[in-house]
């Protein structure tokens, strides 16, 4: 039997319950993996209260990333094999597979080795955040050397992943919060400037950091009427790319009379991981970076899996820097 976190309704942290379970063998086109560390994520939130893109199909389970070992591969899967260190990418419906349970079943296609530097708890907090933000800030184009990116709620794992890649490419990242006692540690994280939106106007603060120009791509989650103040950060040709949607209310697109050369999207790392070509350009760009380093997933607290409800209202606080993740114990 394996332990799997499984929810029969929709609601809070308390809705999660750990359950034993048969897994099973993997069918075609499957791997079964011994989990070790499992990574969480916004998205598992918002799907567990009935707001996500998907809606739950009960009894419903989580969880889009995950390092482990592999127990056992389907038919048709050459690229692992049983015993391989690897990582498990979101490239997947919630409705069908999850990683939030000591033996899991999952795609292959959603299955990558790791690199041999890179521990489980390392590995499972690198693939949400890091696929996220090398769309818009590599996999585009839109980013160049020198070109200054605003990211806001940067102290997220996406956040992070998105400094460090802009530092990667030779941009300037200027990271925003609203808590200022966050501006050091982000500064320590790697961001060029903090901007604390709390405290500081942000469109002046930006063009003073880039001389009057503007940022030339501004990575939000968060959505709702403070696109507009965003907007007024950008530079002429440059381009606004919301990611989430932490703000519920309405996101209007920027007043095309006062940004004229805005241009303004929705973007979702399914349209990475989802791409069989795309998605192998970004586990290449990502590896090469856990390999030599430039790339160093922030952690900011593990949890054993049998706490996966107390890793959720953690989540759900929003007092964290970097990634939760959720360790297992066999």
């Amino acid at each position: 039997m394996a332990r799997h976190v499984r929810f029969d309704r929709l609601g809070g942290p308390e809705v999660l319950t750990l359950r034993d379970v048969e897994v099973g063998d993997p069918g075609a086109g499957e791997v079964r993996i011994r989990v070790d560390a499992i990574g969480l994520n916004r998205a598992e939130i918002m799907f567990r209260e009935g707001v996500y893109y998907e809606q739950p199909v009960f009894p419903a389970t989580l969880g889009y990333e995950a390092a482990g070992v592999v127990e056992a591969v389907g038919e048709d899967v050459s690229h692992v094999a049983e015993g391989d260190p690897i990582a498990v990418v979101p490239a997947f419906s919630l409705t069908r597979y999850g990683t939030y349970g000591d033996h899991v079943i999952v795609p292959a296609s959603a299955v990558f080795p790791r690199p041999a530097n890179i521990g489980a708890v390392q590995a499972a907090a690198v693939w949400m955040a890091y696929i996220t933000a090398y769309g818009p800030l590599f996999e585009s184009g839109e980013v160049r050397p020198g070109d200054h990116v605003l990211l806001s709620a940067a102290a997220s794992s996406v956040g992070q992943a998105a400094v460090q890649i802009a530092r990667h490419i030779g941009a300037i990242p200027i990271a925003t919060t609203r808590d200022a006692s966050k501006r050091q540690r982000l500064l320590d994280a790697g961001a060029a400037h903090v901007v604390v939106t709390g405290d500081e106007d942000l469109p002046t603060r930006v063009k003073e950091i880039t001389g009057g120009e503007g940022v030339r791509l501004a990575f939000d989650p968060i959505a709702g009427p403070g696109v507009e103040t965003i907007a007024q950060a950008i530079a002429p040709g440059g381009h606004l790319v919301v990611y989430g949607a932490l703000d519920p209310r309405p996101t209007p697109l920027p007043n095309a009379s006062s940004y004229p050369q805005l241009t303004s999207r929705a973007y979702s790392m399914h349209s990475i991981s989802r791409d069989p070509e795309r998605l192998r350009r970004a586990v290449a760009f990502i590896n090469a970076g856990l390999a030599t380093g430039s790339f160093t997933p922030a952690v900011d607290r593990t949890f054993d899996l049998a706490e996966i409800a107390d890793a959720h209202r953690y989540m759900e606080a929003s007092s964290h820097i970097g990634k939760i993740v959720v360790t297992v114990t066999h």
